[in-house]
């Protein structure tokens, strides 16, 4: 019987899931992933977790115990860093996840929670997979080799195709050999949609928020839409990096919409009481006064976010642009 491990759908699933899936089922691992957010989801972890925590963290401990209960292992890597840029990390909440999962919950499958530092080179890689295989009894050097290019290809094409306009969910339907339609109607108007991958793309906790501004005739943009090479032009613009790996592509992507790709406005997404995007935030509300061009509208959600107020401040901010145009 092949082995099982289950992958919880949040978090770093919109990132780096292609990565790991192509990974343990070339070395014969089946991965299950958690079923996508619902209310009952996120209630179950609201109730688990520490309640000063942030809402994408409660959310990761629903995802955990929404997993079948008979898996070999839950995959809950611990991330350092992914890019070689000096002191960039990942939040510290996610860092300290795993310990945090351990000391919470009881009744869970065995977690597997390597550090991943893929600053260190791909030698140092390579032996964190192969520590990993090993824990399936898979230890050939080269099996793991061929499923960490596999794993890099399929990734590769996953970061394309989010390049191209495809949403996350789309993107791994088309690895998964479905036909995808990304026809869009032109819209009248152009919105960058900012924020942390988990917090964007996760239909539930965002409430559909794309979806909503597309129904509006509006033609939505987003930062994994952007080549990192693009990204990293808007260093120039910046004092110095930020710590916090998703927050510097964030504030990147949002310079880049704010001055060299015309956009009508920028909408940014935060969690509330996340520090990093806190902290992003603020700088965003700055450079947009600073530029004085392009309205923006910070939109905060939690668990208890409801639709009548979120959808009152969004189809407000598109009249607003709509009206704003007339006048001009």
């Amino acid at each position: 019987m092949a082995h099982r491990i289950g992958f919880p759908r949040c978090l770093y699933y919109y990132t780096y899931f292609p990565f790991w899936k192509g990974f343990f089922e070339t070395i014969g691992v089946e991965v299950v992933t958690s079923p996508p957010t619902s209310k009952e989801i996120l209630d179950r972890g609201v109730k688990e977790a520490i309640s000063d925590i942030c809402m994408p963290i409660k959310l990761a401990f629903g995802h955990l115990l929404a997993l079948p209960p008979d898996l070999d292992y839950i995959f809950l890597p611990r991330y350092v860093n992914v890019s070689k840029e000096d002191h960039v990390t990942f939040c510290p909440k996610f860092l300290a996840l795993p310990d945090l999962v351990r000391a919470t919950l009881s009744d869970l499958p065995p977690l597997l929670t390597p550090r991943i530092a893929f600053r260190e080179g791909r030698r140092a890689t390579l032996r964190t997979l192969r520590e990993i295989a090993s824990t399936f009894g898979v230890t050939s050097f080269w099996t793991v080799y061929r499923a960490y290019r596999r794993a890099l290809n399929l990734q590769r094409r996953y970061d394309q195709l989010l390049q191209q306009g495809y949403l996350p969910d789309e993107a791994m339907a088309v690895l998964a050999g479905r036909k995808v339609d990304i026809t869009r109607p032109e819209g009248d108007l152009t919105i960058a949609v900012v924020g942390f991958p988990y917090d964007l793309y996760d239909r539930f906790i965002s409430l559909d928020l794309i979806k909503k501004l597309r129904s509006y005739g509006v033609r939505v943009v987003t930062p994994e839409m952007i080549p990192p090479q693009v990204l990293k032009k808007q260093l120039a613009r910046l004092p110095k990096n930020l710590f916090w790996e998703f927050s510097n592509r964030v504030i990147r992507a949002a310079l880049h919409y704010l001055h060299e790709e015309k956009v009508d406005g920028i909408i940014h997404v935060i969690a509330f009481a996340c520090g990093p995007g806190t902290f992003v935030d603020k700088m965003l509300e700055l450079e947009t006064k600073e530029h004085g061009q392009v309205p923006f509208l910070s939109l905060t959600l939690d668990e208890h976010t409801g639709q009548a107020g979120f959808l009152t401040r969004l189809e407000a901010f598109v009249d607003m642009m709509r009206l704003r145009r007339m006048v001009s």
